[in-house]
């Protein structure tokens, strides 16, 4: 989960997004940028069984309890001052990055009210990173490091997303409707996914953002792209415009 923030008006569209494949398959609700990241759970469609990955933003107890009552899961990074009672620490292999794998329950006054079910937390330390994470989740049958890595699969997406962000930045609408905004972010993310696949097939050394720059530039000079690409490649030199 997370959002798309844009330039002009301040919208913001909330996604979701499928870590299997990696890209967005849901907009929720496009809104004037000024709600809070965690009232978004409050209309995102909950499917029983599914895995919502989210950051710390959106840490709220009560509408995590909601999630779980509705059959699905949760994988959140927990706060430093979380509240709990250690009931059972499960057996971790510490070559894998694991430091502990245990089932709690909340004791702080408002977090035992909103959540008054067990929890699991999962501390692990990412070596390519050098940093240590603390995660909760509702979900006790997978193993503690496939719950670390679903959290790094998270990572990959908020990479997309980063890159949308820089290279397709939306400065400005052609429409202001909800409709309109959703098409033009979908466009994007559109124009994202084609370039992304020229490059592979293409076999193109330059970066995606030299690559989108000079596609900008080129595509009305000359729709073959193909044509342009290759011909620099064996030219040796750049596309310039």
């Amino acid at each position: 989960m997370g959002q798309v923030p844009t330039e002009q008006g301040g919208y913001q569209a909330p996604y979701l997004t499928g870590l299997a494949l990696q890209h967005p398959n849901f907009y929720s609700h496009l809104n004037n940028g000024k709600l809070h990241e965690v009232n978004t759970i409050d209309i995102v469609p909950f499917e029983p069984g599914s895995f919502y990955v989210m950051d710390r933003g959106y840490l709220d107890f009560s509408r995590l309890y909601n999630l779980s009552q509705a059959s699905a899961f949760f994988l959140i990074r927990a706060k430093s001052n979380l509240q709990c009672r250690r009931i059972y620490s499960h057996p971790v292999d510490r070559s894998t990055g694991l430091i502990y794998d245990q089932t709690i329950m909340l004791t702080g006054f408002y977090q035992k009210k909103d959540y008054p079910e067990k929890l699991r937390r999962v501390k692990y330390h990412d070596a390519e990173t050098d940093l240590t994470f603390v995660f909760l989740t509702n979900n006790f049958e997978l193993p503690a490091i496939t719950i670390a890595n679903l959290y790094r699969s998270r990572w990959q997406v908020e990479l997309f997303f980063k890159w949308i962000k820089q290279h397709l930045r939306i400065k400005s609408f052609y429409g202001t409707s909800e409709n309109a905004v959703k098409t033009q972010i979908w466009i994007a993310i559109s124009v994202y996914v084609i370039v992304a696949i020229l490059k592979k097939q293409l076999l193109l050394p330059y970066s995606l953002h030299y690559f989108t720059g000079s596609e900008r530039l080129g595509f009305r000079k000359n729709p073959n792209l193909s044509a342009i690409y290759k011909n620099q490649l064996q030219s040796g030199k750049p596309y310039v415009v």
